[in-house]
């Protein structure tokens, strides 16, 4: 896989924001220039839900882009989710960066968005009525799972919102490939990484469609500077539970350095957007902020 063109923006965004310092974290960002802050869909936490916070931060904010990492589809009527976008493009304009799954990560939550018949074909089908909703003025829709007639949300988005989704699955990589503008992956390698893209690529390329070159991007899971040994503990192993294919340690960043060092190698497979993720308990979140700023903000182009 070639490295991106010299076009490409590489780009860094913040994860995992604290529902009870939410506010300090928005104006740090801010503030400080970060380009983007990304909630996940972790309902059986104390996270706050990725659409309330975004909204908060959209009204605290004007230049912060604000994105879904990753929000789970099935399970939430497509309708629904598409008036929830609409409104906070209409607040926060060209700043919106939804990102998509087919299901929770923790299994906590997977009961929570109980689905009818199959998981994968209910997915494709609420992307694309997502996508007509946030695009068409009048929808009309009669498939397997949804039933619209003369539906509208508003107000559309002056530019139709680009939809990235998660996965790395092959028949994750095959769908982003049919229906999506982008790709976020998570706990890969960047070996794992060019695979994903190269597979993106084909069967984009099969549906006749092309994703733009800078569209492919990837979590980074960060231990913050000072974290303890147990935290660190608790980080590597719930990493493994996830990834038991793996060493942990090759997927946790421990520290700034390593977090710079796995930015610059998935620059070098094709990835230019990232979002570092602190997973263990920080002190200060301006503080981080800056720190971030500081460590990561000259690897942005």
């Amino acid at each position: 896989m070639p490295p991106p063109l010299p076009q490409s923006k590489i780009r860094i965004g913040l994860g995992s924001v604290p529902h009870d310092d939410l506010g300090e974290y928005v104006d740090a960002c801010e503030e400080a220039g970060v380009d983007s802050i990304w909630l996940a869909d972790l309902p059986s936490s104390d996270a706050v839900d990725p659409v309330v916070g975004l909204a908060f931060a959209a009204g605290r904010t004007r230049r912060l882009k604000l994105g879904t990492g990753v929000l789970v589809l099935p399970g939430r009527n497509p309708m629904l989710v598409a008036a929830q976008l609409a409104s906070l493009a209409a607040l926060a304009p060209r700043r919106v960066l939804p990102t998509f799954g087919v299901r929770s990560v923790g299994p906590r939550d997977r009961d929570l968005y109980p689905v009818p018949g199959a998981r994968a074909a209910l997915f494709d089908e609420a992307l694309t009525v997502l996508r007509r909703l946030l695009s068409e003025p009048s929808v009309t829709h009669h498939g397997t799972f949804f039933h619209l007639d003369d539906a509208a949300v508003g107000p559309l988005p002056a530019r139709p919102l680009d939809l990235w989704l998660g996965g790395s699955a092959p028949a994750a990589l095959r769908r982003i490939g049919r229906l999506a503008d982008g790709w976020l992956g998570a706990a890969i390698t960047p070996a794992e990484a060019a695979d994903c893209r190269a597979g993106i690529e084909r069967a984009a390329a099969e549906a006749g469609r092309e994703i733009d070159d800078d569209h492919y991007g990837t979590n980074i899971t960060l231990l913050p500077p000072g974290t303890s040994d147990a935290d660190c503990a608790a980080v590597l192993a719930g990493t493994a539970r996830r990834r038991p294919d793996l060493d942990p340690a090759l997927l946790v960043a421990d520290g700034w350095a390593a977090a710079r060092a796995q930015v610059r190698a998935f620059v070098d497979v094709g990835l230019t957007k990232f979002v570092v993720r602190p997973l263990a308990p920080v002190a200060s979140w301006r503080g981080f902020v800056d720190e971030f700023t500081a460590e990561l903000g000259p690897e942005q182009t």
